[in-house]
């Protein structure tokens, strides 16, 4: 179904989606007159991606033809990891909603974009920066990635966005070690805080706390994030408290969702 869609398949994208097709890894290709402007929001592009999940390959299968599908969750806010964020988001604004097993990844794909001489990386996810250079040899990371996009520039994926991923109540990234962490979450004995923490901290922590995943488990980061991000709102916080993460491998992509859900307000300690 590809090649019709793009004006070129270079060898990048067949070494990557023999490694990594049917999975969670998108890539950027200059598009066809196929695609539709509206699909590929007016660029010149298109990002194309084979998923793994079971039903989603039936329904491409029974329906014949590649499927255009945005995310499954309301613009900027946490993105759906189970078919009931689906519906708490999308009942009522949508004709159907397919009812699957829970992301085991918990966060998007990976996108990387083969157009131009060198693969660019644009958004990290589970198929990690470490090993997309394995297979490709140099890729370069866009500075959206672990930075602030530039104020009026279009962003070539909508995860580059300056806020995304964001729940109502008000995240703020703290950078400092675990115990300085901790001290500093415990002084903010206010209604409507949360810690939102890793295992390892629970046991130490005097306000409310919601837990992500492990601090020796990057994939239950990943896996945890965005429930987490939910939760904040279905228990009422108004402002939550993370320590910033590493950022290498699965934990790049775990930094770069946090990031852009705090609105890039990190504070140093």
């Amino acid at each position: 179904m590809l090649t019709p869609l793009v004006k070129n398949v270079p060898k990048t994208a067949y070494d990557l989606s023999c490694k990594y097709w049917p999975g969670p890894l998108t890539m950027v290709l200059e598009r066809t007159d196929k695609i539709p402007s509206a699909v590929s929001a007016g660029l010149t592009t298109v990002a194309v991606r084979m998923p793994k999940n079971e039903v989603a390959l039936e329904i491409i299968k029974a329906s014949g033809v590649p499927i255009a599908a945005p995310s499954a969750n309301l613009s900027g806010k946490p993105s759906p990891t189970t078919s009931e964020h689906c519906i708490n988001d999308l009942m009522g604004k949508v004709d159907a909603i397919v009812v699957s097993h829970p992301s085991k990844v918990g966060l998007e794909s990976t996108v990387i974009s083969l157009v131009g001489e060198v693969p660019h990386l644009l958004r990290p996810g589970a198929v990690t920066l470490e090993q997309l250079r394995q297979v490709l040899g140099e890729v370069t990371v866009d500075k959206a990635v672990v930075a602030e996009p530039e104020a009026n520039k279009p962003v070539a994926s909508p995860g580059m966005k300056y806020k995304h991923y964001s729940p109502t109540a008000k995240v703020i990234i703290i950078e400092g070690t675990r115990e300085e962490y901790i001290k500093y979450v415990n002084s903010k004995l206010e209604d409507g805080v949360f810690a939102l923490c890793l295992k390892e901290e629970i046991p130490h922590l005097k306000v409310p706390y919601i837990c992500y995943g492990s601090e020796k488990d990057d994939l239950s980061k990943a896996a945890g994030l965005f429930s987490a991000l939910r939760e904040l709102d279905e228990k009422g916080a108004y402002k939550a408290y993370v320590r910033l993460t590493e950022k290498s491998g699965v934990g790049l992509a775990v930094f770069n969702r946090l990031i852009r859900a705090a609105a890039f307000r990190i504070e140093k300690i």
